[in-house]
């Protein structure tokens, strides 16, 4: 298997990383404000775009106290799982670039990018904690379960033979960092507790170079695969893709026991997220840039790829 030559390749860079990487230049504590009770007046803890549920009459009824108690469990859990998919499968996937492990050759330009972005998602691993124990430690927010994503993500390696894993382990990588929530794009200071925007706002500026740098590297990869390895990668892609829109509704419906829902009221709830194709749209709707980098790829060429996504619903015929 080869690679692009040296000559064809595209930079791989995380763009002037020294004066725009949050890690680099961005000084904030990511303490809460002294005023936070002032905030939470017309503040939300979380973007009620990655809760949909909680636009659900019920909750309306139940007030804003609940509401927002329902946006502190959901932004814990968030940055629970942030944490946890930085360092246990992101950076697990750059290793897989930086150290050697795919079988094609690494360029300098790629791996030392790779080193710039692992050092990135520590980074966001830490504020994300930070920010995750101050709210828990507010709402004694004990029970913090981990994220059934995470077991799932981690059980697509298990699924595969050793040989395998590196190559599932930067697939992975790959869908979580092209994964840009548009919602985030449209949030403005106003509209979060100050220190939650300030947190958001500086991880979606490193995640938007993380996703250029991913789709490159994508690309990459997918012209020196061998067929047998581009076959298994279809498979892989399609289960991963589907994989990060899945909803945890064992944990929704403990957060919504949490504030008082019984089984009944909470089935009502969260009822929209489990229709038949509500998977699919949130798939379309959140994997544009995976999509688009697959496609420039020339994944999307092959009959097989295009039927295989078309019948789960992820693209149009």
């Amino acid at each position: 298997m080869t690679g692009p030559t040296f000559t064809q390749m595209p930079r791989y860079t995380l763009g002037d990383w020294d004066n725009k990487a949050a890690v680099r230049v961005r000084k904030n504590n990511y303490r809460l404000p002294d005023d936070l009770e002032h905030q939470l007046a017309s503040r939300d803890w979380f973007a009620p775009a990655f809760m949909p549920y909680i636009e659900h009459p019920l909750i309306d009824k139940a007030g804003r106290a609940t509401a927002q108690r329902l946006a502190a469990n959901h932004l814990v859990h968030f940055l629970d799982y942030t944490t946890l998919l930085e360092h246990r499968v992101v950076n697990r996937a750059v290793e897989t670039i930086v150290h050697g492990e795919l079988a094609v050759p690494i360029p300098c330009q790629m791996k030392t990018a790779g080193l710039q972005l692992y050092t990135d998602e520590g980074y966001h691993a830490l504020f994300s904690n930070e920010v995750a124990e101050q709210i828990a430690a507010l709402y004694d927010i004990r029970d913090r379960p981990l994220p059934r994503r995470i077991g799932r993500l981690l059980g697509v390696i298990d699924a595969t033979t050793p040989p395998d894993h590196p190559l599932a382990w930067f697939l992975l990588g790959f869908v979580s960092e092209t994964i840009i929530a548009k919602e985030l794009l449209s949030i403005t200071r106003e509209t979060l507790v100050s220190t939650v925007y300030q947190m958001l706002r500086n991880h979606l500026e490193d995640e938007a170079r993380h996703s250029r740098y991913f789709s490159e590297v994508f690309q990459y990869l997918w012209s020196a695969l061998a067929p047998d390895q581009r076959a298994l990668a279809a498979r892989l892609l399609l289960d991963v893709v589907g994989l990060y829109f899945e909803p945890d509704t064992p944990w929704l419906m403990h957060s919504l026991a949490s504030v008082g829902f019984d089984e009944q009221d909470s089935l009502k709830i969260v009822a929209n997220l489990l229709q038949p194709d509500a998977h699919a749209r949130r798939v379309r709707s959140g994997a544009v840039s995976t999509f688009a980098a697959m496609q420039q790829a020339g994944f999307f060429d092959d009959a097989l790829n295009r039927q295989m996504f078309f019948q789960a619903g992820f693209i149009d015929g």
